[in-house]
């Protein structure tokens, strides 16, 4: 006997598979003119850096429509400083072709409450573990060891006030490891591009903007 056999998905793919069917119907059909027009290309003003937890999705958090956000997402919402050592950069060429081809206006670095990753750079919970078993987030994560310093040893390494603290110096530390790329440097001195920094907290679902002039994540109202 020819033919394929029919593909049987598994209860997590077939929600997803629901999910399309809803979005098929309520989200593509009803906007083809919207989605006919990001056949041309995408012109998105704002990247956002996010972090990969599932329940801190930008477009849900800004209600955005597609082709509106650039977004880039990965352990901790992490920006790594600019360097031109071999490797995979994935971020840097993300925010290469966020800037240099799409020229967005803007970059928004979101961090967010209860942060696997943070937490975790707090606690060095997975320092020495071998790639594969921790080593790679824990290799990750080591881009906070500066910013946990002061906080381990004013707050201690446990509870949600040290946690929210490294959470929100991780949005910083993003801040400050962009401005270290040379195309970021000159397009934000020259008022092309505007950096901001933003913390989501899954408690109240409040969102904060960071005022870098006071230092302070102030909410949104």
């Amino acid at each position: 006997m020819g033919g394929t056999m029919p593909i049987t998905p598994s209860l997590e793919l077939a929600s997803l598979i629901e999910g399309y069917r809803r979005f098929r119907q309520n989200g593509w059909n009803p906007r083809r003119e919207r989605w006919a027009a990001l056949r041309e290309g995408q012109q998105p003003q704002i990247m956002v850096i996010a972090c990969s937890d599932s329940r801190v999705d930008p477009a849900q958090v800004f209600d955005v429509d597609p082709g509106e956000i650039f977004v880039v997402r990965n352990v901790a919402a992490m920006v790594p400083p600019f360097e031109t050592a071999p490797g995979h950069h994935g971020v840097s060429a993300a925010l290469e072709f966020a800037i240099q081809v799409l020229k967005v206006k803007e970059v928004l670095v979101l961090g967010h409450g209860m942060c696997g990753g943070c937490k975790a750079a707090l606690t060095q919970e997975l320092h020495g573990t071998k790639p594969g078993e921790g080593g790679f987030i824990a290799d990750w994560i080591a881009l906070l060891d500066d910013a946990r310093e002061p906080i381990a040893r004013e707050l201690g390494t446990q509870g949600r006030t040290a946690e929210r603290a490294m959470e929100q110096a991780g949005v910083k530390v993003s801040l400050a490891n962009l401005r270290t790329f040379p195309c970021v440097r000159g397009k934000e001195a020259a008022g092309s591009l505007r950096l901001r920094g933003a913390f989501f907290a899954i408690s109240d679902g409040i969102l904060h903007l960071l005022d870098e002039q006071t230092d302070t994540f102030e909410p949104v109202t």
